[in-house]
């Protein structure tokens, strides 16, 4: 697999060092370059493309979110802020990790593994274009169409389960045990018996407890080797 390119929007020099260091130690990363402001990366995205993109909310000039909305091509976004009431706007404008201040390495790896797998499928997709990225559900007599990279996890709701994604929920009618057919096994796993669960969306798990976009999901006794195997 290719590096993944990515850039630093940063105002605070420790804290882009501290990014830049972390980098350095993941050898799938390739950092091109730092930014004190958003307009100074606006200024290198018209001539260069990036894969990835970390990027501070409170800058000068102009904020972390309001530079997501100018970008005609979105790349990959990790959100580094030292502010958690920006996540659930950061997360309706499709940002793949939002990592709070100040975090360690474990936790930056959790966040560029995310990307690393997302952008293992994509050449995967490439490579076969036979394979599907998605699944058409009834939701509400309609067909509705979601994208696997954009499943958080599935709730089992009685006779319906419950689809939350990084965009919206969805009550779909139908079992746990038929959805779970139609899912790939290498992205999804069954954590117990309400609960089925993208591998790439964790954060932290425990034999316990898994932590899915920072909502706790309980793990079966039967179902704990699974995890022992990721």
């Amino acid at each position: 697999m290719s590096n993944i390119k990515c850039i630093i929007v940063e105002d605070e020099p420790l804290a882009a060092k501290v990014l830049s260091d972390y980098i350095l130690q993941v050898p799938f990363l390739k950092l091109l370059g730092t930014f004190k402001d958003a307009i100074l990366a606006t200024d290198y995205l018209r001539s260069s493309t990036v894969d990835l993109i970390f990027l501070d909310i409170h800058l000068p000039k102009l904020k972390g979110l309001a530079f997501l909305k100018t970008l005609a091509i979105q790349p990959a976004i990790i959100i580094t802020t030292a502010y958690h009431q920006y996540a659930v706007q950061g997360f309706d404008l499709n940002v793949t990790d939002y990592l709070l201040k100040p975090f360690d390495f474990e936790r930056f790896l959790v966040a560029v593994n995310k990307i690393k797998i997302s952008a293992m499928d994509t050449q995967k997709s490439a490579i076969n274009p036979d394979i599907k990225d998605y699944l058409f559900l009834t939701i509400q007599k309609k067909k509705v169409k979601v994208l696997y990279s954009e499943v958080l996890y599935i709730e089992s709701q009685r006779e319906y389960i419950k689809i939350v994604t990084t965009k919206k929920t969805y009550l779909s009618k139908m079992s746990t045990h038929e959805i779970e057919a139609l899912l790939p096994v290498t992205i999804f796993k069954r954590i117990h018996r309400s609960f089925i669960i993208s591998i790439d969306k964790i954060d932290t798990y425990t034999a316990e407890i898994v932590e899915v976009n920072g909502v706790s999901i309980p793990v079966g006794r039967g179902y704990r080797e699974i995890l022992e195997n990721l």
